[in-house]
């Protein structure tokens, strides 16, 4: 069962977007077979030129859900959103589908998730993920700005560094705002 924490910025949530809100999110359960307890977190923002932002994010043991949109029009962005989580959940499907078969050698085992027809999804716009290089490096202890400045001067939009204070692996990076972001590691 998904339980909500829906927060408006800009915008005030109403009994009807929350109602819409949920209604739709709850549409990804269907796929799976055993009751999931998970928070589906979901922000939405408006902004001054009236673009509507909807971010949503469902963090569950096995698999994070998450998914952003903008449109003009509210409703129709958590419709999109919804599309995109189902999309994200048949291509953790097929590819968990797939590893299982490789190691086992047997037919398809998913115990996680089901379709709502009983029936598997083909998605053709699904891409098989292939790691085409590998490199090594030594991380070498600095602070944020210096991380941020070897991710610019390389060109990157992220860049893995151990912190010289607490000695961590974190990663800087650029976000779509042009701005930068920190991910710290346990």
């Amino acid at each position: 069962m998904l339980k909500f924490n829906i927060r408006g910025e800009n915008v005030e949530v109403t009994p009807a977007i929350r109602e819409h809100v949920e209604s739709k999110i709850n549409k990804v359960e269907r796929y799976f077979a055993e009751e999931v307890e998970a928070n589906a977190n979901v922000n939405l923002k408006i902004y001054n030129d009236s673009q509507t932002k909807v971010e949503v994010t469902i963090p569950m043991k096995n698999l994070t859900l998450r998914a952003e949109e903008r449109h003009n029009d509210l409703y129709a962005a958590v419709d999109l959103i919804v599309d995109k989580l189902e999309r994200q959940i048949r291509k953790h499907k097929t590819k968990v589908n797939r590893k299982f078969r490789e190691r086992e050698g047997v037919g398809t085992f998913f115990a996680n998730f089901q379709s709502p027809e009983q029936a598997a999804f083909k998605d053709e716009n699904e891409e098989d993920f292939q790691i085409v290089r590998t490199k090594q490096f030594e991380l070498k202890p600095m602070d944020q700005e210096e991380a941020v400045l070897q991710m610019d001067m390389l060109g990157h939009n992220f860049f893995v560094f151990t912190d010289a204070e607490s000695n961590a692996t974190n990663i800087v990076y650029k976000r779509k705002d042009g701005k930068y972001g920190l991910i710290e590691t346990n």
